[in-house]
């Protein structure tokens, strides 16, 4: 019943170069049970075994973590990276009894997209802005087949409901946003913008705050080891279960939101997460467009309402 990180590196190669369905009837019915109650027990139970000296590396999925995941194994271990090597060393919480322990005091780097827990003494947090991540969600949500429908469809699950275990973007990213460690050392919070911007500054900072010894030249490298060509390559080679109808790995980019979704739906998400968005200086269009001028569909009009009186 547990959901699993989206950043697993199953290979999709079965047999005589036949691939496998992108995902089974199992999985379907073990993502819909991961999203009851039922879950909680296993939280709990997936949480057992940390370290004082573990790191945990949190993100909303579609954030960017499997990229700076990629970069910082090769950091860590001068070793080149690939889904196979790096899901086996670093581990999703659930997983961390077997992972690499290459940080200070024989600590792990754990990834989670789990809300911040207490279990959580120190952390990397890495945000995007939640229109590309919708954008990003949804080709992946509907390559794998756990969503079926329009953009309109999936953004009110994503935002008023839950498409993943983890929550809505919203209720997750606020969660760190306003966890004990916030704003102290032991959190380090950066913006998946500001990585692809200047990667090399964004890495150092991670790198210094891990403990990690490792040279300018050694962080380069394995900057240019994992460009979105190198990470692509590395896709082809291990195919994971959204390569069957997609791509898992993705263009990246930033603010694509502005040329793939109507106003329409970037105004419904900003109702939703405007308030974390300026927390994080991402800028709104509804700042400077009122809901009026760019009228909202009809099939998101009818959520905003019933929000509204659910309040």
């Amino acid at each position: 019943m547990t959901e699993h990180s989206h950043n697993h590196g199953e290979s999709q190669n079965n047999g005589a170069g036949k691939r496998k369905k992108p995902t089974s009837a199992y999985r379907k019915l073990r993502r819909k049970l991961a999203k009851t109650k039922l879950r909680a027990p296993l939280l709990w139970y997936r949480h057992r075994g940390l370290s004082p000296s573990d790191v945990f590396f949190g993100s909303y999925p579609r954030s960017g973590s499997t990229w700076s995941r990629f970069t910082l194994f090769e950091i860590m271990t001068g070793q080149e990276s690939g889904f196979v090597a790096v899901n086996a060393a670093m581990h999703g919480v659930g997983g961390h009894k077997t992972g690499m322990a290459a940080l200070p005091g024989n600590g792990r780097m754990i990834n989670t997209h789990e809300k911040y827990r207490n279990e959580y003494k120190k952390a990397i947090y890495v945000v995007r802005d939640v229109r590309d991540v919708a954008l990003s969600e949804f080709a992946y949500t509907t390559a794998i087949e756990f969503f079926h429908g329009d953009m309109d469809k999936f953004l009110t699950t994503f935002l008023c409901k839950k498409i993943s275990p983890f929550g809505p973007w919203q209720s997750q990213v606020g969660s760190w946003l306003d966890s004990p460690i916030a704003g102290t050392p032991n959190m380090l919070l950066l913006r998946y913008e500001d990585l692809r911007k200047d990667p090399l500054e964004a890495f150092t900072r991670m790198v210094d705050f891990l403990g990690v010894k490792a040279d300018t030249s050694r962080i380069q490298r394995a900057i240019a080891n994992n460009s979105l060509n190198k990470m692509k390559e590395k896709e082809e080679r291990e195919p994971v279960r959204a390569s069957v109808k997609d791509r898992f790995v993705r263009n990246g980019l930033v603010q694509g939101w502005r040329s793939k979704l109507s106003m329409s739906q970037v105004q419904f998400i900003e109702q939703y997460t405007g308030s974390i968005l300026r927390r994080l200086g991402y800028p709104l269009v509804s700042d400077e467009t009122t809901t009026a001028e760019v009228g909202i569909s009809p099939e998101l009009q009818s959520v905003s309402a019933s929000s509204r009186l659910g309040r």
